[in-house]
């Protein structure tokens, strides 16, 4: 992809952020709506019991969670050989007909299959948009490349999520996913008309792309994404009901709380791309332990404006700082099975995203509060920054075992010299 102009590239990668712009909206957008979504779909629950209510209809976000767990390694895996231009657009289609369906389903449990099977393309998506516009920015920029299909997911929080917040909390929580259903369609023509088309790997198989689950590494670096944003994604989830129940602020004020939880994502997510292209595992310990102060931040001050505001903000920063780091990670990892590793880094966070918002509905439902799941939160990354421990404690141990039996190879056995006469 050398050949193509520099405004050729700007076009083509904006149209594969824009899909994470798509994505961010109908991941996140639940996360605000919760509330209102609780009371037109378990209404006898929601009137008896608000936080109960609110909990339930959090499982709108674990079942969108579960479908990317599931839906990322499978569809990588399947796909692999596939024209990555088609099969981007094969994914778009079916965004949309998955977020049509959670706009116009009548019922809690209906709705929820349909989340689950929106999340089925997401981390497919991600993981193959990465790839390509790692190839479009060209060697030594991956980082860069994967930061800026990432920045989509980030912008969404900024004008995406809080837009269709508003929207939802004053047309309608339907009304709200229909907007994102058109995203993806707009998605779809973008990525029809700007990214270049590439040739098929033919070398490409399942059993290629499913060796990755052999490689111990994958599956350390998978559970350092999963257990450590679990911890964001605890907080996340209830952003809502934090701040209208702890800080004490009108519902009108939570899309301006995610706007600040976008912009942080922007910033961080810009930052953690230049600093993976460093040294990914810098990025990820310095991130993680960020992650862990600014959980511990918004704890201690969700009950002033100020607080809320600033601990979002240092939130979203950190959370999407580490994530090219990790995807870059475990594709160094994976070896040539680079689709369904890049896929993976998806299954791992959203596994972290249904951990979160289930566990942190637990402590709700169980009379704990809004700011238990912060709590929780820090102890999920700090179970994160143990998984990263041993990843790379495992890794030292690989390479000096390595470098040992090359150089017993290479020196060899010491001959007798032979006698003469």
């Amino acid at each position: 992809m050398s050949q193509l102009t520099p405004a050729r590239r700007a076009l083509a990668i904006t149209a594969l952020a824009l899909g994470g712009f798509a994505i961010g909206s109908t991941e996140f957008v639940a996360m605000g709506l919760l509330p209102n979504i609780a009371a037109a779909l378990l209404p006898t629950q929601y009137s008896a019991d608000p936080d109960a209510g609110i909990a339930h209809a959090g499982w709108l976000v674990s079942a969108y969670a579960l479908g990317v767990v599931v839906g990322a390694p499978t569809i990588a895996a399947m796909s692999a050989r596939f024209p990555r231009k088609g099969l981007l657009m094969v994914l778009l289609v079916g965004f949309v007909v998955a977020t049509v369906a959670s706009a116009v389903l009548p019922s809690f449990g209906l709705v929820l299959v349909a989340r689950f099977v929106a999340g089925l393309p997401h981390g497919a998506y991600f993981g193959i948009a990465s790839i390509v516009a790692g190839d479009i920015m060209g060697p030594g920029k991956r980082g860069k490349g994967i930061a800026m299909v990432l920045l989509g997911l980030s912008v969404a929080n900024v004008v995406g999520v809080p837009a269709i917040t508003w929207i939802g909390q004053t047309s309608g929580w339907r009304v709200a996913y229909g907007v994102v259903a058109v995203l993806f369609a707009a998605t779809f023509l973008a990525v029809s008309a700007f990214v270049p088309r590439s040739a098929r790997d033919e070398s490409a198989s399942i059993r290629r792309e499913l060796s990755a689950f052999r490689v111990p590494q994958v599956w350390l670096v998978m559970g350092l994404g999963a257990v450590g944003f679990g911890g964001f994604f605890a907080v996340y989830s209830y952003i809502s009901p934090l701040v209208t129940n702890v800080t004490g602020l009108p519902e009108a004020a939570v899309p301006l709380v995610l706007v600040v939880v976008g912009l942080g994502m922007v910033v961080g997510g810009v930052l953690g791309g230049h600093l993976a292209d460093r040294s990914v595992k810098r990025t990820i310990y310095v991130g993680m332990f960020a992650l862990i102060a600014s959980l511990l931040f918004m704890v201690l001050t969700a009950q002033w404006t100020v607080g809320v505001f600033v601990g979002a903000f240092l939130l979203g920063a950190t959370s999407s700082a580490i994530p090219p780091a990790v995807q870059s990670r475990l594709m160094d990892m994976a070896g040539d099975a680079r689709t369904i590793a890049a896929a993976l880094n998806h299954s791992a966070f959203n596994i972290g995203n249904s951990l979160g918002a289930a566990l942190g509905g637990a402590v709700i439902a169980a009379g704990f509060g809004f700011v238990a799941p912060g709590w929780l939160g820090i102890g999920l990354a700090l179970l994160g920054v143990g998984m990263t421990a041993i990843s790379y404690g495992v890794e030292r141990r690989t390479n000096r075992r390595a470098a040992a039996a090359a150089e017993r190879t290479s020196t060899g056995p010491i001959e007798a010299p032979v006698p003469v006469g």
